[in-house]
């Protein structure tokens, strides 16, 4: 496999989870979800990712989010099943429920917490890759993990037999135009900004696209990319610079949020849209009334609000 084996491109966000408020998964609501993202032309999701709170839900939950999206979904935009994990075993576990519902693809970082070095890391990569036929996309997510993965790390992962698309969400930009250099013809490359800086790497360099968080901007997300493909600048720095907007008012650079809890402010932000997001789940709280105006007067500087 590498980047030819599949056509991910665009933008595919990570996209949240519904829960009740008491903590129950609410696949009614998954349901509605799946097809606003349809409606707005998302190129794709990721399930059960760092924004699906992927750490709270069981296996069998992640099956079913997984089994649910391709049933409904399948052809529409690519689906890929986030598969974090402590160990390689887990990981395949999750893998072949993926597989075997019929996803395009799974997202999966270094183990957490275990900061494994990058013989350790490739020797992870290699396993689940051993253990399941289907697409991997590596996410570099030093926040999550504790590890950065280097220009060196990324391209021995890129020989990896699975291996066909890295996710690099790396405060680190320089190490990110690095990477993009060295992996762009071997696989395909997310993390492209949604701005003058973006659009030239896309445009002189390469890269296939953006895995971002929640899809709070629906349609305005995968535009940016749409408009650059169609040679027209203005038009993709236009919808990119709201993305901005929200990514200076919620994240810092290194993509933690700036206050509360990042699945907390996406749902929310859904939820004033009218998408039945739902609830964080424990260890994760709601928002406070003075974080929710925080997210509400964002809405309302993009329009999105009263």
């Amino acid at each position: 496999m590498d980047r030819h084996t599949v056509d991910w491109h665009g933008y595919i966000p990570a996209v949240t989870t519904p829960f009740t408020a008491q903590g129950e998964l609410e696949l009614r609501a998954w349901d509605e979800q799946l097809e606003w993202f349809a409606a707005e032309r998302l190129d794709g999701v990721v399930i059960a990712g760092t924004t699906g709170e992927w750490y709270t839900l069981t296996a069998t939950e992640r099956a079913a989010l997984f089994t649910r999206a391709a049933r409904q979904v399948r052809g529409r935009y690519t689906l890929l099943g986030g598969c974090n994990a402590y160990t390689a075993g887990e990981s395949i576990g999750h893998a072949r429920a993926a597989r075997e519902a019929g996803l395009d693809g799974i997202l999966l970082t270094p183990p957490p917490y275990v900061v494994p070095n990058s013989r350790e890391t490739v020797e992870f990569y290699r396993e689940v890759s051993a253990g399941v036929d289907i697409p991997i996309c590596v996410y570099n997510w030093p926040r999550g993990t504790g590890l950065d993965l280097d220009t060196e790390t990324l391209s021995a992962l890129a020989d990896v037999p699975g291996v066909v698309a890295v996710k690099n969400s790396t405060g680190d930009f320089g190490a990110f135009v690095r990477a993009l250099v060295a992996l762009r013809e071997r696989v395909r490359c997310f993390g492209i900004t949604t701005d003058e800086v973006g659009a030239a790497l896309m445009r002189g360099i390469g890269g296939d696209g953006l895995m971002g968080a929640g899809a709070v901007l629906g349609r305005d997300h995968p535009a940016f990319f749409t408009h650059l493909a169609a040679d027209d600048l203005d038009a993709a720095l236009a919808v990119g610079a709201r993305d901005r907007v929200l990514m200076r008012a919620w994240f810092n650079r290194d993509y933690g949020p700036r206050f509360a809890n990042a699945p907390a402010i996406l749902k929310y932000a859904l939820t004033l849209r009218g998408i039945p997001a739902g609830h964080p789940r424990r260890p994760l709280l709601p928002l406070t009334a003075g974080e929710r105006e925080r997210v509400r007067a964002t809405m309302a500087e993009l329009g999105l609000v009263p």
